[in-house]
């Protein structure tokens, strides 16, 4: 049921950011209060993962950075 709840859902409080990404909450807390992160949303004193926007970021720095030799 979990799994469905991640699927439908826009905004990842802390417990679900941290299943998600198979994380603890110290490693959750430092990824979301991170200045230049693009997915954390602030609503009054709590933290929020906008799912889209994780999925966009964690696919921007995922994969080999190799250059390209010519």
């Amino acid at each position: 049921m979990t799994e469905k709840i991640l699927v439908d859902k826009r905004l990842l409080n802390i417990d679900e950011f941290c299943a998600y990404l198979g994380i603890g909450k110290t490693k959750a807390r430092e990824l979301m209060t991170k200045v230049d992160n693009p997915f954390t949303v602030r609503l009054g004193n709590r933290l929020y993962a906008n799912k889209i926007m994780l999925d966009k970021w964690i696919d921007s720095i995922s994969g080999n950075k190799l250059k390209k030799v010519i």
